[in-house]
Parts: structure tokens; sequence; C-alpha cells
């Protein structure tokens, strides 16, 4: 089996009810010494504690661990904040910072405001390029500096102090067409939310390179999977143990009530009645009314080590040189949800090393 990284997506406020006991992110160090290759955090603000800030305190109790956001967005974070943090990180880290984007979810909910429009989300891609690799980027139309009436003053913005550290890489997480196609063209890496359909990866693929190819992009750009995974013997029991992770992330494929992806019918009626019923005030919380044992298997991996490792494997071969855990039982908490992440830990990460 090829080698493949698979970075754990997780919560912070996950360290939040644990920080009564530890006081520490002694967990992250949990996670690298099981075998991960890296560890994404929310940024929810409203929901989870301030994601660089935590980034931060987890590179210091680990060496090797890719750290990143799992993921950020253009309206709470400008392209410039953003990329000072994760350069930042990627010093105090010795280069194992990564930042995941996408248009922005339950952050800016909970500020009252849907997902960025796909226009400015490219924008903002570029302009963050550039700040990461220490060009300059130049003023919207909008700047109004001027007025200040000063000695002199910036006419292009630029992260002057950037030295020579490795370029922070840029993730964007996507779904749709448009977005999928702008991340082939700008960033570093496309990290698919598109569950763990091989149909729907390829989908995704294939609208990826097209992108480049029109583009005149030669060779192929890195691509993941966020992908929810639980290691059972029972795949039933293991798929409604996972059913809110289901729902939450399941809603992405029909964010504004359209969806995306080639999915069959009894999947089209699923996603509708998700998105149509989705609580964000319960985000990640919902239970698995809506959703079908069918549904549940092709949208994560639920089952024996065997059956995991032969999904997990299926999208290797397409392509997927990463994988994402999101929603998946976590090393640190319960002692239910520890086992189930040690069968993970024990019984299938190693087929992949």
């Amino acid at each position: 089996m090829s080698k493949v990284e698979f970075w754990h997506a997780r919560p912070t406020h996950f360290w939040h009810q644990e920080s009564k006991i530890d006081g520490s992110f002694s967990f992250a160090k949990q996670y690298e010494d099981a075998g991960f290759d890296g560890m994404l955090f929310f940024d929810t603000q409203n929901l989870a504690p301030e994601v660089y800030v935590s980034l931060a305190a987890a590179a210091k109790e680990t060496t090797t661990l890719g750290l990143g956001t799992g993921v950020t967005n253009p309206m709470t974070r400008h392209a410039a904040v953003a990329a000072a943090a994760m350069s930042t990180l990627q010093e105090l880290s010795n280069g194992r910072a990564y930042l995941g984007i996408g248009r922005g979810d339950s952050s800016l909910a909970h500020l009252g405001y849907s997902p960025i429009a796909v226009g400015k989300f490219e924008e903002y891609l570029v302009n963050l390029q550039s700040y990461l690799r220490g060009e300059e980027v130049e003023f919207p139309s909008d700047a109004n500096v001027d007025d200040l009436h000063l000695g002199d003053q910036p006419e292009g913005s630029r992260l002057q102090w950037l030295q020579n550290a490795p370029k922070v890489p840029v993730g964007v997480a996507a779904t749709g067409p448009r977005v999928i196609s702008i991340s082939a063209l700008y960033a570093d890496r496309t990290d698919f939310m598109l569950g763990a359909s091989a149909e729907r990866i390829k989908w995704g693929m294939e609208i990826a390179k097209e992108a480049r190819a029109t583009a005149g992009i030669e060779g192929d750009q890195p691509v993941s999977a966020y992908v929810n995974v639980v290691v059972h013997d029972d795949g039933e029991l293991a798929w409604q143990m996972a059913s809110a992770a289901i729902n939450s992330q399941a809603r992405f494929m029909a964010m504004h009530g359209k969806i995306n992806g080639p999915v069959s019918d009894g999947a089209r009626e699923i996603l509708n009645n998700i998105h149509d019923s989705y609580n964000m005030k319960q985000h990640g919380a919902h239970g698995n009314d809506l959703v079908t044992s069918e549904f549940a298997h092709e949208f994560g991996i639920y089952g024996p080590p065997s059956y995991c490792v032969d999904r997990l494997g299926e999208l290797v071969d397409l392509g997927i040189d990463r994988f994402i855990l999101a929603g998946c039982p976590d090393l640190a908490l319960q002692p239910e949800m520890a086992t189930l992440a040690q069968r993970f830990v024990s019984d299938v990460l190693p087929k992949f090393k």
C-alpha cells in the first residue's frame, strides 16, 4: 500500500473541555506519537478558542506533527493577517504550518453572514498566496490612506518582516465545481469535502485536472479528502456513533440547496433534508434521524479494519495522498471514543505507512 498522510481535524473546544484537567495541549503530542502526520484546528471564534493561539501552543508540545487550520475563512481574517499568523507559526514550528481555508461556515454564521462569494474568495486566495511569498499586494480600490495626508506612505501591502522560511502551503476545502477549479489554479493543495464516495472524489479530481489543463498548468496538484472513519466490528453501530459528523459534513454537498457532485436519488433526498433542517445553533451535534445506513456508508467509512483499509485504498488509487479525519473518534476524549480511535491507530494506520 502506498504511503499516505493522515491528519486529524479537531475542534479546539475539545481542548477547552480537557483544560480543566490537563491545562496543556499534550493531546497534540499524543497524536504525534500515535503516528499521525498532522492536526488541524477549526477557526470558528464563537464555538471554539482562538485557533492561532491554539496552534502555537500545540507547536510547543510537538516536534514533527503538521499543524494548521481546518479551516479559516476570508472574512474574519484579512489575507495579510492570516499570512502573518501562519508564517509566524511556520517559523515557530520549524516548517510544520498548513493553511487550510474555505469560504466560511459556522464562523460567519455566528456573525450573521453566509459564506463569502466565490469571486471574492478567488481574489482573496490570490492575495493570500502573494503575501505568503513575500510579494507586494496592491491596495484595494476603496483604500483611503491618502486621507491622512502623510509626508509619505506605503503604496502597496507586503509582509516586510518575512524572511527565507519555507512558504506556508495553502489548501482549499472544496466541494462545488467553481471552488474546486479555483483551488486547482491558485492553491498548493485541494482538500475535497465530498465524503468517501470514490465516484464523487473522481468527479472532483476531473474538474481540477480540467481547470489546470485549460490554464496551461502542467502536473497534477496534490489532493486530500476529508473523511469520517470509525473502526468497529459492527459497521451499523459504527455509523450511528458518527451520525452527528455525517450530518455536519454532508451538509457541505448541499450548502445552498444545490447538490454538488454525482449522487443517487435517495442520497439527493437526504442531502436536501439535511440542508433544509440544519440548525447552526447545534452545529456538529445533529443526530441520525435523517441518515440511512446506505447513505452513511457512501458518505463515510464505518466497519472492521479490513473494510476501512480497502475503502481508503480505493481513494488512494484515485490519487488521494492525504486523509483528513474529520469527526472521527478522538484519542484524547471519553474512554469509548479513545478505544475506537486506538483501533484505527493499531489496525488501519500502519497499512499506509
